[in-house]
């Protein structure tokens, strides 16, 4: 690295910040360089993380995981290595690229598969996706091509009113607009930020328009309420981009533009608490198949309904996350090969069910968290996202290979066998067996525990980390009648997908000494 680069770099981020995080030395072995920050005084930067923000965007890759390891080694936590990836993602793509919005909604659920896995072995799942990370920062132009700058906080009138405002100037692609209302807001709470940028989230049934708000919001708590403002930006840019799209093509304003306000309405939603009622068994299951079969406008006005009678809005979360799983459970899997490992007859990465059950889970946690306004219409807007897919699915359910393990009594050969189906990339033996383990009252974690191998191993379409995260909360937030069809839909995708290991795995495992 050139005296002068070394120099440009220190000005930029302190010394004292580089040798704490860094160490000068190692800093100048990466050949870390932020010149691009000398050209304007509107960069975005992250006090004191910004070196780590730093090493994640400019650091070679094939120094980076020996890299995380020492840092690790030194005394930083996961958490903030986690953190830095985040806010790195976040100021090179600002929600703009399908690869790097897709590795930042996977950075919370590794963190959070690490702590499910033995200690020589917690660090796979963040190095993983961290190398994903820098990979596409650096094919996507580093430090000289990030899209989120500085916001000084513009003097903006009508702040009592945000969320309006921010989804009006969404609706018609007003980037300048949006951000001076999103710069207004950098001193709120996260909590005011969050139920602002809702509202246009909202405005159309996109997977990664509600996927990305509600992973940005989960890593919150890793970056500082300080820069809430900077991961919600993402989900704004994200809506600005589609409206701009749509209208470049010439499509017509989304239909929710409309049926949402009306539903909440006409079943005055918005003026009454929110109801405690539960429905039984029966009742989730209706309301679920009601979801799943009925027209995109059905559904919302099914948990519409539900809602003005009084029963919890997470008893109609409940129903459409179950709605989302029979969509992968009645899926048949692609009809052609669509490129890569997606070849046909499966269902891993942007398939209808795994799409489906990653929104749903999105909406049903928005909506646990929001403002009374936002529960209510995230329940509607999740309903209505999760119906109208069943014309892309069988009316049947894929049939498993029951009978090939039916007369199996003994939990750890079926667990063995869910293991030996999952290598061999057989979907229907891999369900089945794990079906049959929960029908003899097999433990869920010792089956998870075979599944979150391949969801660390797998590259999985760039869906591995996020779907098992999916599966484990609603498995733990779905009645236990009917949650373990949430595993068996995980042992299908975890057989769907094996066979493409993560870019940087194999690498990981060599550099802590365990097994692949």
């Amino acid at each position: 690295m050139r005296n002068q680069d070394r120099r440009q770099f220190l000005t930029n981020v302190g010394s004292g910040m580089l040798v704490g995080s860094l160490g000068a030395g190692l800093a100048a072995d990466l050949g870390i360089s932020s010149a691009h920050a000398d050209d304007s005084n509107d960069r975005l930067t992250f006090g004191s993380l910004e070196p780590l923000v730093a090493m994640m965007q400019e650091t070679p890759l094939n120094r980076l995981q020996p890299t995380l390891i020492e840092q690790v080694k030194s005394g930083t936590e996961l958490t903030t290595l986690i953190a830095a990836g985040a806010l790195a993602n976040a100021r090179t793509f600002g929600g703009h690229d399908y690869i790097g919005y897709h590795t930042f909604m996977a950075l919370t659920p590794a963190l959070d598969m690490s702590s499910e896995l033995p200690t020589e072995r917690r660090e796979l799942p963040i190095l993983k996706v961290l190398y994903r990370n820098t990979d596409r920062i650096q094919q996507f132009g580093g430090s000289s091509h990030e899209v989120l700058r500085r916001l000084d906080a513009h003097k903006h009138a009508g702040l009592d009113h945000v969320g309006e405002q921010l989804q009006a100037a969404t609706r018609v692609a007003d980037f300048d607009q949006a951000e001076k209302i999103m710069a207004a807001m950098s001193g709120e709470s996260r909590e005011k930020i969050f139920n602002a940028v809702q509202l246009p989230v909202q405005d159309e049934a996109n997977v990664h328009r509600v996927v990305l708000a509600w992973r940005a919001w989960l890593a919150i708590d890793l970056v500082g309420e300080q820069h809430a403002s900077t991961l919600l930006r993402q989900s704004v840019r994200f809506c600005l981009r589609d409206t701009e799209s749509r209208i470049e093509q010439g499509r017509p304003a989304p239909e929710l533009w409309t049926l949402l306000p009306q539903l909440l309405e006409q079943h005055k939603l918005l003026g009454r608490a929110a109801g405690e009622r539960l429905g039984d068994d029966q009742w989730i299951e209706e309301l679920a198949w009601t979801i799943f079969q009925g027209s995109r406008q059905q559904a919302a006005d099914a948990a519409a309904q539900a809602l003005a009678a009084g029963y919890a809005p997470d008893q109609v979360g409940e129903a459409m996350s179950i709605a989302a799983n029979l969509l992968l459970l009645h899926d048949p899997g692609r009809s052609k090969d669509d490129g890569g490992d997606k070849v046909k007859g499966t269902v891993h990465g942007a398939s209808v069910g795994v799409h489906a059950s990653d929104a749903a889970n999105a909406w049903r946690n928005i909506a646990r968290v929001s403002n009374h306004r936002n529960t209510m219409a995230s329940l509607l807007v999740g309903a209505y996202h999760t119906a109208g897919q069943s014309p892309h699915v069988a009316r049947q359910r894929w049939p498993l290979k029951m009978d090939a393990v039916e007369s199996m009594e003994d939990p750890q050969k079926l667990l063995d066998q869910t293991d030996a189906a999952i290598r061999e990339r057989d979907q229907a033996l891999a369900g089945a067996a794990a079906a049959r383990f929960g029908e003899l009252g097999g433990s869920h974690r010792d089956l998870f525990d075979v599944l979150l191998k391949y969801a660390t191993s797998e590259d999985g379409a760039l869906h591995a980390e996020k779907y098992y995260r999916t599966t484990m909360e609603e498995f733990s937030n779905t009645r236990a009648s009917m949650r373990w069809r949430q595993l068996v839909a995980l042992a299908r995708v975890s057989a769907s997908e094996y066979g493409t290991p993560a870019p940087g795995y194999h690498e990981a495992c060599e550099l802590l000494g365990v097994e692949a």
